[in-house]
């Protein structure tokens, strides 16, 4: 466990991407199975202890220490590991050895609902601080160390010499503590097989195009749908449907999920039908509308009915066995076209062409498309491979430009890991009527980036120096600052007062110079709204 605790507090002190690579790579390289299995694992997210939870740390914490001193600690460092770390009293006459990451992994497993009032503080007991913080982020599984699943498996690479992509290619295959893997990349023995179970792939992913310039000539152009990037995998008589972060979501779209039978793996993104709120018939509602459907461990029949979900399908990357993944896209595209036949029409369909002779064309199409469901245009080289990750040169993103409204700042709330120290979370609304007139502020959304590191220590003053009422950790602050906020749609949504919610706001300015009563109404963003 102390090598562990030790490479976290490393990582939490690094901002170097470089040396990162290195902490975590020196330390695969050092540490024996299973403890550097698990230590990845951490890394990735890909532990889960149900029992211990944040609010279980609050709880012994509130036993043990003042709960007031607690909660001010809390606040001021606003992290709960590293709170409970340092203030966890030492234990009385002589601790027991120090944990190895293994034992402490399996003793977290074990842990239930009742026993982890009792047997998670005699863990913490046999630990200093440095290991106090490591347990508690690895148990609760709130890492927010500046470390991405990409970046670890990047790391494993690095540590034994191989291809990030080959990683990739079985990580999805193996369960912590990933015994075959290291067996793999460390002792030279066979790569681990997923020829018959439904593994994920790495998805193939385009640089934004900004100021690149491409010859149409050489790139097909096709529509960058908004819903959610999806890989539908049949093998071993199983299918399996895999959101971009290779999560299994099968059992949330089952509709999608059993309507592949042959062996393929299928790119494309999951919309779900119009109709129900406005939109064409047997086309893509918006996102809203699969929103819906999101984050459900069960779904109902009459959620199925009311959001029937499909796939627009984007690219073949195996049909019945044989992998096309070397293949030039265009070709990839004559076997999809082909495969459709094969498909059934109420699950799939295929991502349409834009036919478009010059780039001036094909800019003002997508100027001209504001349907709920396009989110941009794609540029897909028509000699590219299907490879792993972003190639330069290959595949270009294009999206619609956002759209803007300005909004006046009500709440700020410290952020976590690095920004645990600044009002980092900023919650801003526009006005509805007129605010010579008493006019109210009601909240539109919510945003934490789009600002430099100099802007956020201005913005930080400005909340700290403007707070007018305070509601535990959120600070509400006077109405005298404007957002210029920037976001890709808006909805209807029965959650928020203002009966609203964007998607992806952001903080595209700071108009520290413009009156508040000159924000925008809620009318304005309300007219933004397509059914």
């Amino acid at each position: 466990m102390r090598a562990f605790s030790a490479l976290i507090d490393a990582l939490v002190y690094t901002g170097s991407r470089n040396a990162k690579l290195k902490l975590i790579a020196d330390y695969l390289r050092a540490t024996p199975d299973p403890d550097r299995g698990w230590a990845l694992a951490a890394l990735t997210g890909a532990l889960d202890f149900p029992a211990v939870k944040s609010a279980t740390i609050r709880n012994l914490m509130t036993e043990r220490v003042d709960p007031v001193l607690y909660a001010l600690s809390r606040d001021y460092v606003g992290d709960t590991a590293e709170t409970a770390s340092l203030l966890w009293p030492e234990p009385d006459g002589p601790p027991e050895p120090e944990p190895s990451l293994d034992e402490a992994v399996q003793s977290l497993s074990a842990m239930t609902r009742v026993s982890v009032t009792s047997d998670l503080p005699r863990l913490l007991d046999r630990l200093d601080a440095n290991g106090r913080f490591a347990l508690i982020k690895l148990a609760t599984g709130a890492m927010r160390i500046g470390i991405s699943a990409r970046l670890a498996k990047t790391a494993f690479a690095q540590a034994f010499d191989v291809a990030v992509e080959d990683v990739e290619e079985y990580w999805h295959g193996q369960e912590p503590p990933y015994s075959a893997l290291f067996d793999w990349a460390a002792n030279g023995a066979e790569a681990p097989s997923g020829e018959h179970v439904p593994l994920f792939r790495p998805f193939m992913l385009a640089h934004p195009l900004e100021d690149t310039e491409v010859d149409l000539a050489d790139f097909a152009a096709e529509w960058k749908w908004d819903g959610i990037r999806v890989q539908l995998v049949h093998a071993g008589g199983e299918t399996r449907l895999y959101s971009r972060s290779g999560d299994n979501i099968s059992h949330t779209f089952p509709e999608v999920a059993g309507a592949l039978d042959f062996p393929a793996v299928l790119d494309g993104e999951l919309l779900v039908r119009g109709s129900h709120q406005g939109g064409e018939q047997g086309g893509a509602a918006s996102f809203n509308a699969l929103q819906q459907r999101l984050g459900r461990k069960t779904v109902s029949k009459k959620m199925l009915s009311d959001y029937p979900a499909f796939v627009r399908l984007y690219d073949a990357l195996i049909i019945d066995g044989q992998d096309l993944r070397e293949h030039r896209w265009d070709r990839r595209r004559a076997q999809l076209e082909m495969l459709m036949a094969r498909l059934d029409p109420d699950a799939f369909d295929l991502s349409t062409l834009i036919e478009a002779d010059d780039f001036d064309r094909l800019a003002r199409i997508r100027e001209q498309a504001r349907d709920d469901a396009i989110e941009g245009v794609m540029l897909k080289r028509r000699d590219s491979p299907y490879v792993a990750g972003r190639r330069t040169g290959l595949w270009y993103k294009w999206k619609r430009d956002p759209l803007l409204v300005d909004c006046v700042l009500m709440y700020a709330q410290r952020g976590s890991g690095k920004r645990s120290s600044f009002y980092s979370d900023y919650t801003f609304g526009c006005w509805q009527g007129d605010p010579d007139e008493g006019a109210e502020l009601l909240p539109v959304g919510k945003a934490y980036f789009g600002f430099t590191d100099e802007e956020l220590k201005w913005l930080d003053r400005h909340v700290r120096n403007h707070t007018v009422n305070r509601f535990g950790p959120v600070r509400e602050t006077d109405k005298s600052l404007v957002f210029e906020v920037a976001f890709d749609s808006v909805h209807e949504s029965k959650r928020h007062k203002s009966g609203l919610a964007m998607r992806f706001p952001r903080i595209n300015r700071i108009r520290s110079n413009k009156p508040v009563h000159e924000a925008d109404r809620i009318e304005t963003l309300r007219a933004l709204v397509r059914d």
